[in-house]
């Protein structure tokens, strides 16, 4: 049973993402998968089955601080009535309530996804809990797994536990060509910059919109792919400085083919982040063969992108000449794809799945 996400499929949110890919891999693998979703993001409110994993709504309140961590406390509860071989409970925020879990008797693999507490919307009270959701998970789960190596590294550090290393993978969904999507929203092939990423201060949409606006592009737009699921300070200033800079798009979320023809037709991707645990958009982006810029996080940087592929975070004038730098050369289509094969070939969501089923075998087999 994975819980402490919103839900899928096609739900907004890294965490999601790659709950629905693994979730379809280890069924393919012979598990049987139960995803517990908040349902207020869910199209049904009852349970129902997405390509053979089970999807249970359960009711969440829909206030930010307060949502993930009576979501998950529900869920727990449900877990020790259904009684999983595994309770996969994912980020930190949701890992409050492994203690909880253990004490009904649950086994339990927790998946550090990122330090949510450096998350600018947070406050200070937030920030602790959020801590205090790290040490409990990683001190009282059976598994645990970090999506990248400094994660790894770190808690192994801080916590003197063991950790299982499995990055996030990628996986492309070939577009259609016939969703409209260009067309609706006045868009070119290869005329245009995209950033998938929800509307929130870590992903740092304001910056963007400032170089983009620096770079003084004939022809060419800017695409912000992604909603804000609560209404904030930044989201109402990301949508005035749009309205106020000439050539910039807001789609709002996007997801399946409608995404995909995004990504296939843009000029080049741009993932300016204060925050990451391993970017899955950025992987996608790569995956597509598309130029990337990124900022330089230790999590981008486990990428190992070129030099030049690196912006320093917060430097709008690096990045407004980075834009223009790769916007100047384009990449060829046998380049293109080299950059999707590569991509491919080493984030592999099939590796993820095999990985993630090690660790419930270790722990079942105790």
């Amino acid at each position: 049973m994975m819980l402490g996400l919103r839900g899928i499929p096609n739900v907004q949110g890294g965490v999601e993402k790659h709950v629905e890919m693994l979730a379809g891999k280890l069924l393919a693998n012979g598990w049987d998968v139960e995803v517990v979703g908040r349902r207020g993001y869910l199209e049904s409110g009852d349970r129902f089955a997405w390509n053979g994993v089970e999807v249970l709504p359960l009711w969440a309140p829909r206030r930010m601080a307060l949502e993930a961590i009576v979501h998950t406390f529900l869920g727990v509860c449900l877990a020790a009535w259904r009684r999983p071989d595994v309770l996969h409970i994912h980020a930190i925020g949701p890992a409050l309530m492994t203690p909880l879990a253990r004490m009904l008797g649950l086994k339990v693999v927790v998946t550090h996804h990122g330090y949510d507490y450096d998350r600018q919307k947070w406050g200070g009270f937030a920030r602790r809990t959020l801590k205090l959701g790290e040490f409990l998970g990683m001190r009282f789960s059976n598994g645990r797994v970090a999506i990248s190596r400094d994660i790894a590294q770190t808690m192994r550090a801080r916590h003197h536990v063991s950790m299982t290393l499995v990055p996030n993978g990628v996986g492309i969904t070939p577009p259609s060509g016939n969703t409209g999507i260009l067309a609706e929203f006045g868009l070119e092939r290869r005329h245009y910059i995209l950033l998938a990423a929800r509307i929130v201060p870590e992903k740092r949409q304001l910056d963007l919109i400032r170089a983009f606006a620096k770079c003084n592009l004939a022809g060419t737009k800017l695409v912000l792919a992604g909603g804000a699921e609560f209404e904030s300070p930044y989201v109402a200033e990301v949508k005035a400085l749009a309205r106020e800079t000439p050539g910039v798009v807001l789609t709002d979320f996007q997801s399946g083919d409608r995404l995909a023809e995004l990504f296939a037709n843009a000029a080049l991707f741009v993932l300016p982040s204060s925050h990451e645990g391993m970017p899955i958009a950025l992987l996608e982006a790569m995956a597509y063969g598309l130029p990337v810029l990124a900022s330089d996080i230790v999590a981008n940087q486990e990428l190992d992108l070129a030099p030049d592929e690196y912006f320093h975070l917060g430097d709008i004038d690096a990045l407004a000449a980075g834009i223009t730098q790769k916007l100047a050369a384009p990449l060829s289509d046998e380049e293109m794809r080299e950059r999707a094969a590569h991509a491919e070939a080493t984030y592999s969501w099939t590796n993820v799945a095999q990985k993630t089923a090690a660790v419930y075998s270790a722990l079942l087999a105790k």
